[in-house]
């Protein structure tokens, strides 16, 4: 059996969570804890832990194509050439910076 040890972080518990949950995933889920040497709430927890991070890596996370990614570095290495939009928007930032 291996030994498991905690941080100061996870040894100050303050929070409770509580699910509703079938017979059947509540024995699915403790033998997979057992297996793991874990209580339940570890093995839980953990879980809910790393699939939490994996939706929100996902989320945060922009794949570009292959194509995408050439017009990208394209448009940082040589940018087009401010329209009088932008230049109109630039002097009116420049004209509020300047007043403060």
């Amino acid at each position: 059996m291996r030994t498991i040890r905690y941080t100061e972080e996870e040894q100050t518990k303050k929070e409770r969570l509580e699910a509703r949950i079938s017979p059947r995933a509540k024995e699915l889920i403790e033998e997979a804890a057992m297996l793991e040497g874990r209580t339940v709430s570890d093995f839980v927890v953990q879980h809910a832990q790393e699939a939490a991070r994996s939706v929100i890596e996902k989320y945060n996370f922009i794949a570009l194509s292959a194509r995408d990614s050439k017009s990208f570095v394209e448009a940082l290495l040589n940018p087009p050439a401010p329209n009088e939009r932008l230049k109109r928007a630039a002097a009116r930032h420049k004209k509020l910076i300047s007043e403060k």
